[in-house]
């Protein structure tokens, strides 16, 4: 009885020993091949931002257009700024609370590309402290993806009070009543250093703990490998 018992108890560690293995190899595996993918991704974004402008995609490309292949994409675009419909969003900056400034801008094609001009401090948030760029404006800058969800915490838009918290360009431009406006925003780049709104505050930083993750997964299939040796161990030494 006392055999039969421990064979018992041995086979169920092997079963579980296996399963455990083969689970945490398929999720390090998995993460190796999602830190591949992220490596590749940083290096055609990184090479995109790098890149001589190209122009901002129009009414034809705008159905098709995905986070993974265009956004940060250098782009170029020409307009005027229609500076009575400006939005302000909050968000933290190197001067304390501050506002992303979006502008559109009404190309000759008649249609509308909401630019981010860049960031202001407080005490700049109402337009009547700057001066709106007037005439014709020769933009560059990095083209963004309409940010659709919040994060967690953050606050709810108030599209019915002017307010939004996020740079939701369709929100923005059905409430201003703008109408052939692009789905996306463009970061415009850095044109003056002192001055405000100032460009050029695009953070491209992505995320990749992948590596740490497989790592993790592979060092619990060794630890799973180690308990079932140490419960073999034992078996055999009452065998004895």
């Amino acid at each position: 009885m006392s055999r039969n018992i421990r064979w018992v108890r041995l086979s169920i560690a092997t079963i579980l020993a296996a399963g455990f293995v083969a689970v945490f190899m398929s999720l390090g595996i998995w993460q190796v091949h999602r830190l591949h993918w992220k490596l590749d991704l940083i290096a055609r974004v990184d090479s995109r931002v790098a890149a001589a402008p190209v122009p901002a995609p129009g009414p034809n490309a705008w159905a098709g257009l995905t986070r993974e292949v265009d956004e940060y994409r250098h782009v170029a675009v020409t307009g005027t700024f229609l500076n009575d419909q400006e939005v302000q969003i909050y968000t933290p900056s190197m001067f304390g609370p501050g506002y992303w400034v979006l502008t559109p801008l009404k190309r000759d094609d008649g249609t509308i590309v909401m630019i981010n001009r860049g960031v202001v401090p407080e005490e700049k948030k109402s337009p009547a402290s700057r001066v709106a760029p007037e005439g014709v404006q020769h933009i560059t800058g990095l083209l963004r993806l309409s940010e659709d969800h919040g994060w967690l915490f953050s606050q709810k838009d108030r599209p019915q009070d002017g307010v939004w918290y996020r740079r939701d360009i369709a929100s923005i431009t059905q409430t201003k009543g703008l109408e052939n406006a692009a789905p996306y925003f463009i970061d415009q780049d850095l044109t003056d250093p002192e001055g405000f709104p100032r460009g050029g505050q695009t953070v491209v930083k992505f995320r990749n703990s992948h590596l740490s993750y497989a790592i993790t997964w592979f060092a619990m299939a060794l630890l799973s490998l180690v308990g079932w040796g140490v419960v073999l161990r034992q078996e055999l030494k009452n065998r004895d």
